[in-house]
Protein backbone atom coordinates (compact mmCIF):
# COMPACT_ATOMS: atom_id res chain seq x y z
CA UNK A 1 0.00 0.00 0.00
CA UNK A 2 1.21 3.53 -0.67
CA UNK A 3 1.62 6.79 0.83
CA UNK A 4 -1.46 7.43 -1.21
CA UNK A 5 -3.62 5.17 -0.37
CA UNK A 6 -3.19 5.52 3.29
CA UNK A 7 -4.51 9.12 3.30
CA UNK A 8 -8.51 9.12 3.71
CA UNK A 9 -9.38 12.75 1.94
CA UNK A 10 -12.66 12.85 3.93
CA UNK A 11 -10.83 12.73 7.11
CA UNK A 12 -8.33 15.18 6.65
CA UNK A 13 -7.95 18.70 3.78
CA UNK A 14 -5.68 17.89 1.92
CA UNK A 15 -4.44 21.90 2.03
CA UNK A 16 -3.52 20.94 5.94
CA UNK A 17 -1.16 18.09 4.86
CA UNK A 18 1.19 20.38 3.10
CA UNK A 19 4.76 21.49 4.04
CA UNK A 20 5.71 24.79 5.14
CA UNK A 21 8.80 25.86 4.84
CA UNK A 22 10.41 25.21 7.69
CA UNK A 23 7.31 23.27 9.90
CA UNK A 24 5.82 20.20 8.68
CA UNK A 25 2.32 19.90 9.73
CA UNK A 26 1.59 16.88 11.69
CA UNK A 27 -1.23 14.96 11.52
CA UNK A 28 -3.10 15.96 14.92
CA UNK A 29 -2.98 19.59 13.86
CA UNK A 30 -4.13 18.83 10.69
CA UNK A 31 -7.43 17.19 12.62
CA UNK A 32 -7.54 20.00 14.95
CA UNK A 33 -7.80 22.49 11.79
CA UNK A 34 -10.12 20.49 10.16
CA UNK A 35 -12.04 20.27 12.86
CA UNK A 36 -12.42 24.05 13.69
CA UNK A 37 -15.58 25.74 11.76
CA UNK A 38 -16.79 29.37 11.68
CA UNK A 39 -20.00 29.92 13.25
CA UNK A 40 -22.90 31.12 11.44
CA UNK A 41 -22.05 34.40 10.62
CA UNK A 42 -18.57 33.84 9.89
CA UNK A 43 -20.21 31.28 7.15
CA UNK A 44 -22.22 34.31 6.38
CA UNK A 45 -20.16 36.89 5.96
CA UNK A 46 -17.68 34.22 4.02
CA UNK A 47 -20.57 33.76 1.52
CA UNK A 48 -21.40 37.36 1.00
CA UNK A 49 -17.92 38.37 -0.05
CA UNK A 50 -17.59 35.50 -2.40
CA UNK A 51 -20.73 36.20 -3.84
CA UNK A 52 -19.29 39.72 -4.21
CA UNK A 53 -15.85 38.72 -5.70
CA UNK A 54 -18.00 36.66 -8.56
CA UNK A 55 -20.51 39.37 -8.70
CA UNK A 56 -17.11 41.75 -9.54
CA UNK A 57 -15.62 38.85 -12.04
CA UNK A 58 -18.49 38.84 -14.06
CA UNK A 59 -19.18 42.64 -14.22
CA UNK A 60 -15.68 43.75 -14.88
CA UNK A 61 -15.99 42.95 -18.94
CA UNK A 62 -19.29 45.51 -19.09
CA UNK A 63 -17.78 48.02 -16.91
CA UNK A 64 -14.11 48.12 -18.25
CA UNK A 65 -13.67 50.97 -21.42
CA UNK A 66 -14.08 49.19 -24.95
CA UNK A 67 -11.12 49.59 -25.66
CA UNK A 68 -9.82 47.31 -22.61
CA UNK A 69 -12.32 44.47 -23.32
CA UNK A 70 -9.44 42.01 -25.04
CA UNK A 71 -7.36 42.85 -22.11
CA UNK A 72 -9.71 41.60 -20.04
CA UNK A 73 -9.78 38.36 -22.37
CA UNK A 74 -6.06 38.32 -21.88
CA UNK A 75 -5.76 38.26 -18.19
CA UNK A 76 -8.18 35.40 -18.18
CA UNK A 77 -5.43 33.31 -20.30
CA UNK A 78 -2.29 34.48 -18.38
CA UNK A 79 -4.50 32.91 -15.40
CA UNK A 80 -4.66 29.75 -17.04
CA UNK A 81 -1.33 29.71 -18.44
CA UNK A 82 -0.08 30.21 -14.94
CA UNK A 83 -2.11 27.49 -14.15
CA UNK A 84 -0.77 25.37 -16.25
CA UNK A 85 3.18 26.21 -14.93
CA UNK A 86 2.12 25.87 -11.65
CA UNK A 87 1.44 22.14 -12.36
CA UNK A 88 5.16 21.83 -13.45
CA UNK A 89 6.47 24.43 -10.77
CA UNK A 90 4.88 24.42 -7.89
CA UNK A 91 2.97 21.15 -7.81
CA UNK A 92 6.72 18.75 -9.28
CA UNK A 93 8.86 20.86 -8.32
CA UNK A 94 10.58 20.96 -12.36
CA UNK A 95 11.81 24.23 -14.25
CA UNK A 96 10.15 25.29 -17.48
CA UNK A 97 11.16 27.47 -19.75
CA UNK A 98 9.70 26.62 -22.88
CA UNK A 99 6.06 27.42 -22.12
CA UNK A 100 5.61 29.96 -24.68
CA UNK A 101 6.56 26.82 -27.08
CA UNK A 102 3.35 24.96 -25.76
CA UNK A 103 1.24 28.28 -25.71
CA UNK A 104 2.36 29.25 -30.00
CA UNK A 105 1.67 25.79 -30.86
CA UNK A 106 -1.50 25.52 -29.11
CA UNK A 107 -2.48 28.81 -30.55
CA UNK A 108 -1.02 27.57 -34.37
CA UNK A 109 -2.97 24.35 -33.86
CA UNK A 110 -6.21 25.82 -33.13
CA UNK A 111 -6.10 27.82 -36.37
CA UNK A 112 -4.61 25.50 -38.76
CA UNK A 113 -7.89 23.35 -37.19
CA UNK A 114 -10.16 25.75 -37.83
CA UNK A 115 -8.84 27.60 -41.31
CA UNK A 116 -7.30 24.20 -42.74
CA UNK A 117 -9.33 21.83 -41.43
CA UNK A 118 -12.26 23.02 -41.02
CA UNK A 119 -13.45 21.73 -37.96
CA UNK A 120 -15.55 23.83 -35.80
CA UNK A 121 -14.34 25.66 -32.56
CA UNK A 122 -14.23 22.66 -30.05
CA UNK A 123 -12.81 20.36 -32.49
CA UNK A 124 -9.98 23.10 -32.85
CA UNK A 125 -9.52 23.37 -29.02
CA UNK A 126 -9.47 19.90 -29.00
CA UNK A 127 -6.73 19.82 -31.39
CA UNK A 128 -4.94 22.82 -29.86
CA UNK A 129 -4.95 20.39 -26.96
CA UNK A 130 -3.58 17.68 -28.08
CA UNK A 131 -0.28 19.78 -29.76
CA UNK A 132 -0.02 20.32 -25.86
CA UNK A 133 -0.03 17.06 -25.04
CA UNK A 134 2.64 16.37 -27.97
CA UNK A 135 5.41 18.52 -26.70
CA UNK A 136 4.61 17.13 -22.83
CA UNK A 137 5.33 13.98 -23.90
CA UNK A 138 8.19 15.09 -25.33
CA UNK A 139 9.27 17.19 -22.55
CA UNK A 140 8.23 14.75 -20.58
CA UNK A 141 9.73 11.63 -21.52
CA UNK A 142 13.53 13.93 -21.49
CA UNK A 143 12.20 15.06 -17.80
CA UNK A 144 12.07 11.49 -16.43
CA UNK A 145 16.24 11.45 -16.76
CA UNK A 146 16.81 14.99 -15.88
CA UNK A 147 16.26 17.62 -13.43
CA UNK A 148 16.48 21.24 -11.83
CA UNK A 149 19.11 23.20 -14.37
CA UNK A 150 19.56 20.42 -16.81
CA UNK A 151 15.42 20.36 -17.22
CA UNK A 152 15.56 23.80 -17.95
CA UNK A 153 18.20 24.06 -20.63
CA UNK A 154 16.10 21.13 -22.73
CA UNK A 155 12.93 23.45 -21.80
CA UNK A 156 14.53 26.47 -23.66
CA UNK A 157 15.99 23.97 -26.71
CA UNK A 158 12.32 23.49 -27.10
CA UNK A 159 11.14 26.92 -26.93
CA UNK A 160 13.76 27.43 -29.91
CA UNK A 161 12.99 24.72 -31.83
CA UNK A 162 9.13 25.78 -32.06
CA UNK A 163 10.35 29.74 -32.62
CA UNK A 164 12.95 28.80 -34.85
CA UNK A 165 11.03 25.75 -37.00
CA UNK A 166 7.77 24.93 -35.80
CA UNK A 167 6.33 28.48 -35.80
CA UNK A 168 8.49 28.92 -39.38
CA UNK A 169 6.46 26.31 -41.52
CA UNK A 170 4.34 28.36 -43.73
CA UNK A 171 1.55 25.89 -44.41
CA UNK A 172 1.70 25.30 -40.46
CA UNK A 173 1.43 29.35 -39.63
CA UNK A 174 0.72 31.13 -42.89
CA UNK A 175 3.99 32.60 -42.92
CA UNK A 176 4.53 36.38 -41.86
CA UNK A 177 0.70 37.32 -42.62
CA UNK A 178 -0.03 34.75 -39.50
CA UNK A 179 -2.73 31.85 -39.78
CA UNK A 180 -6.28 33.05 -38.77
CA UNK A 181 -8.37 31.69 -36.10
CA UNK A 182 -11.76 32.76 -36.20
CA UNK A 183 -14.10 33.36 -33.12
CA UNK A 184 -16.90 30.54 -32.62
CA UNK A 185 -19.96 33.15 -33.83
CA UNK A 186 -21.72 32.67 -30.21
CA UNK A 187 -18.62 34.53 -29.23
CA UNK A 188 -18.29 36.96 -31.88
CA UNK A 189 -17.96 40.30 -29.83
CA UNK A 190 -14.97 40.97 -27.31
CA UNK A 191 -17.31 41.10 -24.35
CA UNK A 192 -18.87 37.67 -24.96
CA UNK A 193 -15.28 36.14 -25.65
CA UNK A 194 -13.83 37.71 -22.39
CA UNK A 195 -16.58 35.86 -21.02
CA UNK A 196 -15.58 32.65 -22.57
CA UNK A 197 -11.87 32.95 -21.43
CA UNK A 198 -12.93 33.76 -18.02
CA UNK A 199 -15.67 30.87 -17.89
CA UNK A 200 -12.71 28.09 -19.61
CA UNK A 201 -10.25 29.89 -16.73
CA UNK A 202 -13.14 29.03 -13.92
CA UNK A 203 -13.02 25.35 -15.51
CA UNK A 204 -9.18 25.15 -15.11
CA UNK A 205 -9.61 26.20 -11.42
CA UNK A 206 -12.37 23.66 -10.09
CA UNK A 207 -10.02 20.54 -12.50
CA UNK A 208 -6.95 22.55 -10.65
CA UNK A 209 -8.47 21.74 -7.12
CA UNK A 210 -10.17 18.17 -8.01
CA UNK A 211 -6.48 17.49 -9.25
CA UNK A 212 -4.92 18.18 -6.01
CA UNK A 213 -8.11 16.96 -3.83
CA UNK A 214 -7.39 13.41 -5.62
CA UNK A 215 -4.57 10.57 -5.08
CA UNK A 216 -3.21 10.90 -7.98
CA UNK A 217 -2.66 14.93 -7.53
CA UNK A 218 -1.39 14.56 -4.13
CA UNK A 219 1.15 11.41 -5.83
CA UNK A 220 2.02 14.32 -8.27
CA UNK A 221 2.91 16.97 -5.40
CA UNK A 222 5.10 14.51 -3.51
CA UNK A 223 7.64 14.38 -6.24
CA UNK A 224 8.40 17.95 -5.35
CA UNK A 225 9.68 16.95 -2.01
CA UNK A 226 12.03 13.69 -2.85
CA UNK A 227 11.09 11.79 -5.69
CA UNK A 228 12.81 9.07 -3.98
CA UNK A 229 11.16 8.62 -0.49
CA UNK A 230 7.87 8.66 -3.00
CA UNK A 231 8.99 6.05 -4.93
CA UNK A 232 9.82 4.21 -1.83
CA UNK A 233 5.81 4.73 -0.83
CA UNK A 234 4.81 2.68 -3.71
CA UNK A 235 4.31 6.15 -6.38
CA UNK A 236 4.98 5.51 -9.54
CA UNK A 237 7.18 8.54 -9.87
CA UNK A 238 7.64 8.08 -14.10
CA UNK A 239 3.47 7.55 -14.36
CA UNK A 240 3.30 10.67 -12.37
CA UNK A 241 5.35 12.91 -13.84
CA UNK A 242 4.47 12.09 -17.43
CA UNK A 243 1.18 12.96 -16.18
CA UNK A 244 1.60 16.35 -14.84
CA UNK A 245 3.95 17.19 -17.85
CA UNK A 246 0.67 16.36 -19.85
CA UNK A 247 -1.97 18.45 -17.55
CA UNK A 248 0.19 21.10 -17.99
CA UNK A 249 0.35 20.97 -21.80
CA UNK A 250 -3.43 20.20 -22.58
CA UNK A 251 -3.85 23.62 -20.55
CA UNK A 252 -1.06 25.78 -22.27
CA UNK A 253 -2.22 24.36 -25.75
CA UNK A 254 -5.70 25.39 -24.70
CA UNK A 255 -4.66 28.78 -23.41
CA UNK A 256 -3.17 29.28 -26.87
CA UNK A 257 -6.02 28.81 -28.37
CA UNK A 258 -7.96 31.10 -26.47
CA UNK A 259 -4.66 33.40 -26.91
CA UNK A 260 -5.60 33.32 -30.57
CA UNK A 261 -8.59 34.23 -30.32
CA UNK A 262 -8.01 37.57 -28.87
CA UNK A 263 -6.88 39.08 -32.51
CA UNK A 264 -8.49 35.98 -34.53
CA UNK A 265 -5.00 35.42 -36.00
CA UNK A 266 -1.90 33.43 -34.71
CA UNK A 267 1.37 35.03 -35.46
CA UNK A 268 5.06 34.03 -35.09
CA UNK A 269 5.73 37.20 -33.58
CA UNK A 270 3.06 36.90 -30.84
CA UNK A 271 5.12 33.98 -29.20
CA UNK A 272 8.78 34.81 -28.70
CA UNK A 273 11.15 33.02 -26.39
CA UNK A 274 11.91 36.57 -25.03
CA UNK A 275 10.23 38.09 -22.78
CA UNK A 276 6.93 35.64 -23.13
CA UNK A 277 8.49 32.89 -21.45
CA UNK A 278 10.88 34.23 -18.67
CA UNK A 279 7.35 36.50 -18.28
CA UNK A 280 5.64 33.43 -17.82
CA UNK A 281 8.18 31.66 -15.26
CA UNK A 282 8.13 35.31 -13.12
CA UNK A 283 4.71 35.36 -12.96
CA UNK A 284 4.25 32.12 -11.44
CA UNK A 285 7.00 32.57 -9.05
CA UNK A 286 5.65 36.46 -8.11
CA UNK A 287 2.29 34.89 -7.42
CA UNK A 288 3.09 32.37 -5.23
CA UNK A 289 4.06 28.43 -6.79
CA UNK A 290 2.38 26.02 -5.73
CA UNK A 291 -0.61 27.99 -4.73
CA UNK A 292 -3.44 28.20 -8.13
CA UNK A 293 -5.12 31.25 -6.54
CA UNK A 294 -1.60 32.55 -6.24
CA UNK A 295 -0.17 32.23 -9.38
CA UNK A 296 -3.56 32.97 -11.10
CA UNK A 297 -3.51 36.50 -9.76
CA UNK A 298 0.34 36.59 -10.49
CA UNK A 299 -0.47 35.72 -14.71
CA UNK A 300 -3.15 38.34 -14.17
CA UNK A 301 -0.97 41.39 -12.62
CA UNK A 302 1.50 40.73 -15.86
CA UNK A 303 -1.16 40.73 -18.72
CA UNK A 304 -2.49 44.09 -17.14
CA UNK A 305 0.65 45.30 -16.48
CA UNK A 306 1.63 46.76 -19.68
CA UNK A 307 -2.43 48.36 -19.76
CA UNK A 308 -1.46 49.98 -16.14
CA UNK A 309 1.65 51.23 -17.06
CA UNK A 310 0.54 52.62 -20.05
CA UNK A 311 -2.28 54.57 -18.17
CA UNK A 312 -0.08 55.53 -15.72
CA UNK A 313 2.10 57.87 -17.68
CA UNK A 314 -1.00 59.17 -19.21
CA UNK A 315 -3.17 59.87 -16.17
CA UNK A 316 0.05 61.13 -13.68
CA UNK A 317 2.04 64.10 -14.90
CA UNK A 318 4.63 63.96 -12.32
CA UNK A 319 7.75 61.61 -11.78
CA UNK A 320 8.21 58.91 -11.52
CA UNK A 321 5.13 58.43 -13.61
CA UNK A 322 6.01 61.13 -16.50
CA UNK A 323 8.75 58.63 -16.94
CA UNK A 324 7.03 55.22 -16.98
CA UNK A 325 6.97 53.82 -20.41
CA UNK A 326 5.53 50.16 -21.39
CA UNK A 327 8.88 49.20 -22.19
CA UNK A 328 9.77 49.05 -18.34
CA UNK A 329 7.62 45.83 -17.94
CA UNK A 330 10.45 43.56 -18.03
CA UNK A 331 12.81 45.56 -15.49
CA UNK A 332 9.20 45.98 -12.90
CA UNK A 333 9.19 42.19 -13.48
CA UNK A 334 12.47 42.01 -12.66
CA UNK A 335 11.93 43.67 -9.20
CA UNK A 336 9.21 42.14 -7.95
CA UNK A 337 10.45 38.81 -9.08
CA UNK A 338 13.52 39.68 -6.65
CA UNK A 339 11.28 41.61 -4.16
CA UNK A 340 9.22 38.29 -3.88
CA UNK A 341 12.76 35.79 -3.63
CA UNK A 342 13.86 38.06 -0.77
CA UNK A 343 10.75 39.08 1.20
CA UNK A 344 7.74 36.76 0.36
CA UNK A 345 9.47 33.63 -1.15
CA UNK A 346 5.68 32.78 -1.05
CA UNK A 347 4.49 35.54 -3.24
CA UNK A 348 1.44 37.12 -3.58
CA UNK A 349 -0.10 33.68 -2.32
CA UNK A 350 2.13 34.17 1.26
CA UNK A 351 0.96 37.87 1.25
CA UNK A 352 -2.92 37.29 1.12
CA UNK A 353 -2.45 33.80 3.36
CA UNK A 354 -4.90 34.97 6.17
CA UNK A 355 -7.36 36.16 3.42
CA UNK A 356 -7.59 33.12 1.63
CA UNK A 357 -7.51 30.99 4.85
CA UNK A 358 -10.53 33.27 5.92
CA UNK A 359 -12.74 32.82 2.17
CA UNK A 360 -11.57 29.05 2.63
CA UNK A 361 -13.76 29.06 5.61
CA UNK A 362 -11.09 28.55 7.96
CA UNK A 363 -9.69 30.48 10.76
CA UNK A 364 -8.43 33.57 9.28
CA UNK A 365 -5.00 33.74 11.92
CA UNK A 366 -3.84 30.40 11.62
CA UNK A 367 -0.91 29.78 13.84
CA UNK A 368 2.18 30.83 12.21
CA UNK A 369 4.68 27.80 10.70
CA UNK A 370 7.89 29.57 9.01
CA UNK A 371 5.77 31.20 6.20
CA UNK A 372 5.40 28.32 3.93
CA UNK A 373 2.20 28.12 2.23
CA UNK A 374 0.11 25.15 1.41
CA UNK A 375 0.57 23.77 -2.03
CA UNK A 376 -2.66 23.57 -4.19
CA UNK A 377 -4.74 24.87 -2.05
CA UNK A 378 -6.69 27.87 -1.57
CA UNK A 379 -5.39 29.11 1.85
CA UNK A 380 -2.12 29.94 2.29
CA UNK A 381 -0.23 28.49 5.45
CA UNK A 382 1.52 31.72 7.54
Amino acid sequence: MSIIDELDPDELDPDELALADEHVITPTEAAEAAAWRPSPGGVAARIVVLVGLLLLVVAIPQIVPDIYTNVVSKAAIFGLVALSLNVIIGYTGQISLGHNAFVGVGAFGAGYALTKMDLPYAGALVVAALTGVVGALLIGVIALRLAGLYLALVTIAYAFLAQEVLFNLRSLTGGGAGQPAPRPSVFSSDVSYAYFCIAVLGVALAFDWRLTASKGGRAIQALRDDERVAASWGINVTSFKLLAFVISGIMAGIAGALFAGIEQLASRQDFPFLPLALTFLVMTVVGGAGNRWGVMQGGILFAILPTLLDRAHESFHFFPFTSVQVTWEPAIGALLLLLTLIFSPGGIAQQQRHLLNWLSFKRFNEPSHGGGISRGGMGARP
